[in-house]
């Protein structure tokens, strides 16, 4: 049996998406096969799609390369929702999609120039709870819908790849605020570094406006490029791209 499966990504944090699996697939062992960077295709993450749902037109399922099951990737559902439009599954417009971290409404452009299209998703509510006697100043746990323990940076040089590996139950993010919003660095549990996160930024948004540090629109300055948060109360909405990158052949072993 051969898969086809496309490759996306958002701002360099890479997928492979799967429409309608069979059954019986092991999807986690087809995550580690196909995700890894020297033997498979590559990729951050396998996204797993299935027409239908509770109250969702799409229901997407997440492995990190490494087969673990994650809740939620603000890059992921992202770049899902462009291979359902790309697939005719949805027309480009407004459509619901359930995760694991709970129903998300995405906004899907036209293409914007070959294989980009520009997304915004209704990313859910912030849970930020500050904790005291973290390795810097001002630390942050933040549910969005998936965890993340939120850094600011401070004079102390830290390693996030080492704060990645001391915590590897949750995303780590460490931010610096600069003119025009924050700069983020950021380890993904069961990936490693990564290009870019978008549920690291929107939780990086909302712990530096709970600092004090920005408003309510926050440009997050990924090492792949900008994302856009906006907060609403404790509601947040990210925009970013998807591309479109290729389109696969995976003879299942």
């Amino acid at each position: 049996m051969t898969l086809t499966l496309t490759k996306h990504h958002g701002l360099g944090n890479d997928f492979l998406v799967l429409l309608d699996p069979p059954d019986d697939l092991d999807t986690a062992a087809l995550a580690r096969a196909v995700c890894d960077r020297h033997r498979g295709v590559g990729g951050d993450g396998l996204l797993v799609a299935r027409r239908g749902g509770v109250e969702a037109d799409v229901t997407m399922a997440l492995h990190n390369a490494d087969g673990g099951v994650a809740e939620m990737s603000g890059n992921g559902i992202r770049c899902l929702a462009q291979a359902v439009v790309d697939a005719g599954w949805q027309r480009a417009g407004t459509f619901r999609i359930a995760t694991a971290g709970g129903l998300r409404t995405v906004d899907v452009t036209e293409e914007t120039a070959p294989g980009l299209r520009q997304v915004t998703v209704e990313m859910g509510v912030a849970k930020v709870r500050e904790i005291e006697g973290g390795p810097t100043a001002m630390a942050a746990e933040v549910d969005m819908g998936n965890p993340h323990l939120v850094l600011l940076a401070d004079a102390t040089d830290l390693d996030v790849e080492a704060l990645g590996r001391e915590h590897p139950d949750v995303n780590v993010e460490l931010v610096t605020p600069v003119d025009d919003g924050l700069v983020l660095k950021v380890h993904e549990r069961g990936v490693g570094l990564t290009e870019a996160c978008g549920t690291g930024s929107c939780a990086a948004a909302a712990a530096a406006r709970r600092w004090g540090l920005v408003g309510d629109h926050v440009v997050v300055h990924n090492p792949g490029g900008d994302l856009a948060v906006d907060l609403h109360g404790d509601e947040v909405k990210l925009t970013g791209p998807a591309q479109f990158v290729a389109r696969v052949e995976w003879p299942c072993r």
